[in-house]
Order: structure tokens, then C-alpha cells, then sequence
């Protein structure tokens, strides 16, 4: 008989003594309130240039959590969510200049969108799985581009020219600007995504998604339902990516179709293995990756900018294989091993 594995040991359940929170609980929520503390102060002292960077950061955590809970959690691979992503920019752009809807009103609307479309894309990518759902994805989000810049659908999408829509200011009189507003707007809808992800990830239907994700035989004879979770799940990702889209077209206050090319989907998925697979507080780890590492290799060299950037995710890979998770269960454990010592 084979003992535990220290990994397998961290995920059972520790006793809990009532009216008492486990330690670990205690130094998660405090290390989650102390980053909230910070992220509430950041934007006044920084410049609005840093807010608006710091907003995209926000609204990358977002698609990537997306992502994650698709592949991280469902085992699905995704190279489309670039798609995804379009979608709930023009569906927020499209509102706001066609229909005066408040901007605020774009998010569900967005999000419904792209949950109804990833939906539909993941019943036919039922029977796909690995590369080939892989190719799948990849023509998705190399085809949206170019249908959004469609003749017929020019009136809606702008073509070519695109969308420019208007940055909202602060409401009720408060003392921000248009950045910091929308900075606050962005950390708000991103802390309750972040929780109900947390949520849906530990409840019934998360461990049904885990469960397809490590043994889909064994999943469906315990009575699991694999083609409706599958969809599901596709359709969550992309009701994520979605609402992050729409928050990217409102922050950047244009949208056009090349600004949403398979690259994009490369993007996000880099972010999703820089913060860890599987970890959801990873995504924000990720969104900082992504929008400054490219930014600091170009400011290296504008011609090899590309180069730097690649060595720079090789050696990442080669350092961090498990990315900013497997930094976290390393000082989980050191943390638990001082503790044994006192």
C-alpha cells in the first residue's frame, strides 16, 4: 500500500473546530484582504497611464480565469477565446454607440452573448478532444476577425475602421478621474467574478467538471452527464472572456477587428500557464504577465523585442514549470514545515 503524497495530503480537508477557522484559511484570507487592500490603493499614487495598465491587467485576470476554468478545470483545450473576447467587445461597443445602453448595462449583455455562442461552439466540438478541438478553436479565432470585417455586417462592427465609444466618468460626484473610476469599476466586477469561480469551482458541479477533466469514463458511469457539463462549461469560459471584452472595449474606447487576432488567444493562454493551471488567483498573476513582461522585452530591444520575449517565457517555464501556483504550494509547505518545527 502506497502512502499519500503531500500534494494529495494538502487537498483533504483539515477538522474544523466550530466557531474557530483553520489556519490556512486564516492565512489565505488575510494574504486575499491584503491584496485587496493594495489593489484599492494603487490607483492613487499612481499616474493615469499606470491605472489604465493596471485596468487592462484586471480585465486580462478575467478572460484568463475564463480560460482556466475551461482547460484548467474541464481539460478542454482552447486556442479561440480571442473569439470570445470580440464578441463581448463589439457587443458592448455596439450598445453603447447604436443603442445609448449604459455602459454598465453591456457587461451581462455581453456575457450572455458569449455564453449562448459558446454554447452552441461546444456541442459540435463534443466529439473533439486534444488537437483537434485545438484546430477547432484556432479557425474560430483566426475566421472572427475577418467576419467582423464583412460588408453586411459593416453598419454594426464599423468594418475596418472599427468602433470609438466614449470613457465613461466617475458617478455621483465622486472625486476620480475617468481612470481611476474605471479602475475601480474593473477590480469590483473582477473580485466577484473571482468569487463565484471560487465557488463554482467547490461546489457539486465543479468537481463533476474535474472529474470529466481526469476520467471521463469513470465520470459517466458515476452518472455524470458529460456532453452537458462539457457545454456548460465552454459556455461559462466564454461568458468570462465575454464580460472581459466588453470591459476592454469600454477601457480602450475602440474596438476593431484587428485588434482581436489569434495572437490574443496565444496571449491568455500563456497567462493561464504563467499563473498555474488549475489555480484561480494564478489569472491575476497572468494578466501582469502578459500586458508587462511584452511591453519591458521591447523596451530591451524594438527590434528583437519578440526574441527577448520568447527567452524570456523559455526560462520562466524552465524556473516555474507549475507557474505563480507551484510558487504558492512551495511556500505552503515551508510555511507548514516552520510550523511543525515550533
Amino acid at each position: 500500500m502506497s502512502l499519500p503524497s503531500d500534494e494529495t495530503l494538502e487537498a483533504v480537508p483539515q477538522p474544523a473546530v466550530a466557531g474557530r477557522m483553520s489556519p490556512s484559511l486564516l492565512v489565505r484570507s488575510g494574504f486575499g484582504l491584503s491584496a485587496l487592500a493594495v489593489a484599492l490603493i494603487l490607483p492613487l499614487l499612481t499616474p493615469s497611464f499606470l491605472t489604465f495598465q493596471l485596468t487592462l491587467v484586471l480585465v486580462y485576470a478575467i478572460a484568463i480565469m475564463g480560460l482556466n476554468l475551461l482547460t484548467g478545470f474541464n481539460g478542454q483545450f482552447s486556442l479561440g477565446h480571442s473569439a470570445f473576447y470580440a464578441i463581448g467587445a463589439y457587443t458592448a461597443a455596439i450598445l453603447m454607440d447604436k443603442a445609448s445602453l449604459p455602459y454598465a448595462l453591456t457587461l451581462p449583455a455581453a456575457g450572455v452573448t458569449c455564453f449562448i455562442f459558446g454554447f452552441l461552439f461546444g456541442l459540435p466540438a463534443l466529439r473533439l478532444e486534444g488537437v483537434y478541438l485545438a484546430l477547432a478553436t484556432f479557425a474560430l479565432a483566426v475566421a472572427t476577425p475577418q467576419i467582423l470585417k464583412l460588408s453586411p455586417l459593416e453598419y454594426w462592427t464599423g468594418g475596418v475602421q472599427g468602433i470609438v465609444i466614449d470613457k465613461p466618468d466617475a458617478p455621483f460626484g465622486l472625486p476620480l478621474n475617468q481612470d481611476q473610476w474605471l479602475y475601480y469599476f474593473t477590480l469590483l466586477v473582477a473580485v466577484a467574478m473571482t468569487i463565484v469561480a471560487t465557488n463554482l469551482v467547490a461546489s457539486r458541479t465543479g468537481r463533476s467538471m474535474m472529474a470529466i477533466r481526469d476520467n471521463p469514463t469513470a465520470a459517466r458511469s458515476m452518472g455524470i452527464n458529460i456532453a452537458l457539463y462539457k457545454s456548460l462549461t465552454f459556455g461559462v469560459s466564454a461568458l468570462y472572456t465575454g464580460v472581459a471584452g466588453a470591459l476592454g472595449a469600454i477601457v480602450v474606447q475602440f474596438v476593431a477587428p484587428d485588434s482581436f487576432t489569434f495572437f490574443l488567444s496565444i496571449s491568455l493562454l500563456v497567462g493561464l500557464v504563467v499563473g498555474g493551471v488549475g489555480w484561480i488567483p494564478g489569472a491575476f498573476f497572468g494578466g501582469a504577465f502578459v500586458l508587462f513582461v511584452p511591453n519591458f522585452a521591447e523596451s530591451l530591444s524594438k527590434g528583437l523585442s519578440g526574441a527577448v520575449y520568447g527567452v524570456m517565457i523559455i526560462l520562466l517555464i524552465y524556473v516555474m514549470p507549475s507557474g505563480a501556483a507551484g510558487l504558492a504550494r512551495m511556500a505552503g509547505r515551508l510555511r507548514h514545515a516552520r510550523g511543525d518545527r515550533s
